[in-house]
């Protein structure tokens, strides 16, 4: 049997919000991990964008990432994901934050096993990769930046806590 080209179709419409969210959350579970305040989060959600941005230029990209990339780009894709995680994160504090993003990886990661096998460890070594880049993103503990370090102890056990919730060995 060939390798099956993943794209939108091999999911359900609920399944599909849960991909999508799934790039964001990964992000916003490493924010949460340890808020450092608006300009953090800001570099942190800029971060994120760019390393979506960024992913849809590597060549070799997998066809599942490429279609997530897609959706991200267009306005309706935007809105369903946007939709998707008020409801998602609606009165969440950090905490449940970091817990929802753990939850909907797990979901994502089985999802993707059973519906585009051949994309699964490319796509979840991409949200991984996003992971890192937030987390890498701005300097924790320092004063404007100065004598901080790279990535915080918080933000070291969620990306742990993100690679278990992939499947992926820590």
């Amino acid at each position: 049997m060939g390798a099956v080209m993943a794209n939108k179709q091999n999911f359900t419409p609920e399944e599909w919000t849960r991909v999508l969210e799934s790039v964001v959350l990964v992000g916003m579970a490493v924010s949460a991990a340890d808020p450092n305040g608006l300009w953090g989060t800001i570099k942190e959600a800029l971060a994120s964008r760019s390393s979506i941005t960024a992913s849809r230029l590597e060549s070799g990209s997998s066809e599942l990432i490429k279609t997530v990339i897609a959706d991200f780009q267009s306005r309706e894709g935007r809105a369903a994901i946007q939709d998707a995680l008020r409801k998602r994160l609606s009165s969440a504090e950090p905490a449940d934050i970091i817990q929802r993003s753990l939850d909907n990886l797990r979901e994502v990661s089985a999802i993707v096993d059973e519906r585009a096998p051949d994309d699964a460890a490319a796509f979840k070594a991409w949200l991984r990769g996003i992971g890192q880049t937030v987390a890498e993103a701005s300097l924790e503990g320092g004063f404007l930046g100065i004598g901080g370090v790279r990535v915080s102890e918080a933000e070291k056990a969620t990306l742990a806590d993100i690679a278990k919730a992939l499947g992926a060995p820590a």
